[in-house]
């Protein structure tokens, strides 16, 4: 298999399960703990990052992705920017906080997401399409899975700060590994 495949595949388990971390415990952390925090403000946390990404993607994906050469700069920046987001959640105290931490995400999986697609396209192998995307679907799928209760064991043992700062750091990992990425993609548009 295709070392960039890899690379792709590795960094969105560690990203995405980190982000599982959160996921099934998010509106707790909102309703107890933030000013301002109700039910309702979780649900409309979650339409900011759905709204913002939905809205941004489509001309982004095809002026960064269908006309950009460097497709893994924009997948960079926006995972940067998606990784940004449980430090924020860190510092947060309020509803308002976490409003703009869900709008920096959209934006930023309205940039990753399409370059991710668009490269993993490009890099699989043809003969094995169907074993490669499951491969990811599995490996994202078992590691939410997996953070999908740790996450709650962490929050309940220290707190949802250090669960945020723990998300922000296997996240940091994940973007690691598109840097690697973006550093072959590189060396090959040099050749």
């Amino acid at each position: 298999m295709n070392k960039k495949i890899w690379l792709l595949i590795f960094s969105d388990v560690l990203i995405l399960s980190s982000f599982g971390l959160i996921g099934p415990i998010f509106a707790v952390f909102i309703t107890d703990n933030l000013i301002g925090g109700t039910l309702v403000t979780a649900g409309l946390a979650t339409t900011i990052f759905l709204i913002v990404k939905s809205v941004v993607q489509l001309p982004l994906s095809r002026y960064f992705i269908d006309k950009e050469k460097h497709k893994t700069r924009s997948l960079l920046l926006g995972t940067f920017l998606i990784i940004s987001v449980p430090f924020i959640y860190f510092i947060a105290k309020d509803v308002y906080t976490i409003f703009i931490a869900q709008a920096i995400y959209g934006l930023g999986a309205a940039l990753a997401y399409p370059a991710w697609f668009s490269l993993f396209t490009n890099y699989i192998d043809n003969k094995h399409k169907g074993f490669e995307y499951t491969l990811w679907s599995t490996g994202v799928g078992i590691g939410a899975a997996i953070t999908a209760y740790l996450g709650a064991e962490v929050a309940a043992l220290v707190g949802f700060r250090y669960l945020f700062f723990l998300v922000g750091a296997v996240a940091f990992l994940g973007f690691c590994l598109l840097i690697i990425l973006d550093q072959l993609e590189t060396r090959k548009r040099k050749k």
